[in-house]
């Protein structure tokens, strides 16, 4: 039996390194996808991208390195969300809330913020090019 074991353990292990990792809770990305709320839910490196969360509750959501590439999150609540290193490349953010929220090292490129909510939020190394920034007080450049 032990050898059994070894056997199979010996056989699996070079799949668990082949496959990529994913360390998103698939009930939290599952519930957000139904119900569209999901307070301090585990979405580390979720792929969301072109997902309709329109109003979505996503408040103390942990989304570090999400793909939301494309996703509309239009006046969605992302107040004091982890979003390090997440791709919003051509999201769509109007009247979203990032209070509070930490945006370090996230790709906005050709997003669109529109009118959102962003006090208090952490930016250091987001990548804004081609951004359309409106009514969001962001500023881009030094002194």
């Amino acid at each position: 039996m032990k050898r059994l074991m070894m056997t199979a353990l010996a056989l699996a292990m070079p799949l668990a390194v082949a496959l990529p990792a994913s360390a998103e809770n698939p009930l939290d990305v599952q519930r957000l996808n139904i119900t569209g709320h999901c307070f301090g839910c585990d979405l580390t490196g979720a792929d969301l991208s072109q997902n309709h969360l329109i109003g979505a509750d996503l408040r103390q959501a942990d989304l570090t390195g999400a793909n939301l590439t494309e996703a509309n999150l239009e006046g969605a609540d992302l107040e004091g969300a982890n979003l390090t290193g997440a791709d919003l490349t051509q999201a769509f953010l109007t009247h979203a809330n990032l209070t509070n929220a930490t945006l370090d090292e996230a790709n906005l490129t050709e997003a669109k913020l529109y009118f959102v909510e962003i006090a208090g939020a952490s930016l250091d190394g987001v990548i804004l090019t081609r951004a359309e920034i409106v009514e969001t007080p962001i500023s881009v450049g030094g002194d």
